[in-house]
């Protein structure tokens, strides 16, 4: 009689399909290389059949290893969507592990922490700063739940299969400067030092074209992905800079803003796995979310909240 396929067994295929390496898997999941190959090697038993193949120092699935690879993928999503359902009948959420891009770590967690210890106290949240990106990636790999990111105008988000994406809403992008800069416009600022995310980022490709469409390459001297770094620079004076909104949200701004051609925006909006996102815990941390969202934006619209907006 043949014996069932080990769905703990199964993920790890999933993960060796989506990380590459099992190097890459045994730090995803905190074990060693030689346990996820002796797990690996256990399911090939069980499946009867090779999955792995060597190809030089690593590894690759085979046609069989990502044909079963793609079914291990729908039977964690009905696994999921089964504890979903459990989780619904729970006085306590289960536990959800968050991915946020900087911006919404600052202006959007604390206020959503103090919604659910009013709505669902006790409810346990984790968070890590991660770039888009990674996040979106890490979310179909199950290293994370809800991951909050960013779409810049004409520079779409790849759709990830299975991942259920809910807009939180749009946040204006303003040219920003120091106090005291003479520039008045977007096209003032064509001689002047810039400070942009680094080069491959889709807010610094975005963020060159502005430049290009107003007639001018920008100079770039200085790179940083910490946004609050490119407050500092410009605030000091020392470069000029797009900067979204909710970055300031809740501060008097060390900068002046200054509207963009065409008032740009981008769109901030958190992705789940289909498979849980109507588990007790991703409804409420998102309804938390956009309460968050509503509030913190909802500064902007109060002329006296920042003072140096043109």
């Amino acid at each position: 009689m043949s014996t069932g396929w080990s769905t703990h067994r199964l993920l790890l295929l999933r993960e060796l399909q989506l990380r590459g390496t099992i190097t890459a898997v045994a730090t995803a999941l905190s074990y060693s290389p030689s346990t996820v190959s002796q797990q690996l090697a256990q399911l090939e038993r069980e499946v009867g059949a090779p999955l792995l193949q060597a190809d030089g120092r690593r590894v690759r699935l085979t046609a069989q290893g990502e044909t079963v690879a793609a079914h291990a993928s729908q039977i964690l999503a009905l696994e999921e969507h089964a504890r979903a359902e459990i989780d619904i009948d729970n006085p306590m959420p289960a536990p959800v592990r968050i991915a946020a891009l900087q911006t919404s770590a600052r202006a959007l967690l604390p206020r959503m922490l103090d919604m659910l210890a009013v709505t669902h106290p006790g409810m346990r949240v984790e968070a890590w700063v991660l770039p888009p990106e990674e996040g979106l990636f890490e979310v179909e790999a199950r290293g994370f739940d809800l991951v909050i990111a960013e779409q810049y105008p004409g520079h779409t988000r790849e759709r990830r299969a299975g991942l259920d994406r809910v807009t939180l809403g749009h946040d204006p992008i303003r040219l920003a400067v120091s106090p005291d800069s003479p520039v008045r416009s977007l096209s003032d600022a064509h001689d002047v030092p810039w400070v942009m995310e680094p080069i491959g980022t889709a807010v610094r490709t975005w963020s060159v074209q502005q430049c290009r469409h107003a007639g001018f390459e920008p100079d770039v001297r200085y790179s940083a992905a910490d946004l609050l770094a490119q407050v500092r620079l410009i605030s000091s004076g020392h470069a000029v800079g797009l900067l979204p909104e909710l970055l300031l949200a809740g501060d008097e701004s060390p900068v002046r803003l200054i509207d963009l051609p065409g008032s740009a925006s981008r769109e901030i909006f958190t992705a789940a796995r289909e498979s849980s996102r109507d588990s007790k815990g991703i409804i409420a941390v998102r309804d938390a979310l956009a309460q968050a969202f509503h509030d913190a934006t909802a500064v902007f619209e109060d002329p006296h909240a920042m003072p140096h907006i043109d």
